[in-house]
């Protein structure tokens, strides 16, 4: 069974910054991308961040100056550094594997979803 479990969110001023971690069990994580999305009420989930199972990263051009992914494969661990953080940026936040360990911006392509982390972004 696999299993991803996101941490990390909470209530953060603009332009501070947050850490949010995604811990995957049951499988072989190493091989599998891992993508972050984001979902605000009555909006699409959409597309963050992901980083392939080589360690390649690419992000949406909304964070991509702001934002950065990593990977620990010796821990099962994706992150997702958030910096200068901005109103816009309050949504619920999700990781998602793609067992075919590209990383795309497609979130079709993903098989497995965690549950979610909460981020706020007060003025």
């Amino acid at each position: 069974q696999v299993q991803l479990v996101e941490s990390g969110g909470g209530l953060v001023q603009a332009g501070g910054s947050l850490r949010l971690s995604c811990a995957a069990s049951g499988w072989g994580f190493s091989a599998a991308a891992i993508g972050w999305f984001r979902q605000a009420p009555g909006k699409e989930r959409e597309f963050v961040a992901a980083i392939s199972r080589g360690g390649s990263t690419f992000g949406a051009d909304s964070v991509k100056d702001r934002f950065a992914i990593s990977r620990d494969n010796t821990r099962n661990m994706v992150y997702l550094q958030m910096n200068n953080l901005k109103l816009e940026d309050t949504a619920v936040y999700y990781c998602a594997a793609d067992a075919d360990g590209f990383g795309r911006a497609n979130k079709r392509a993903y098989e497995y979803w965690g549950q979610g982390t909460q981020v706020t972004v007060s003025s």
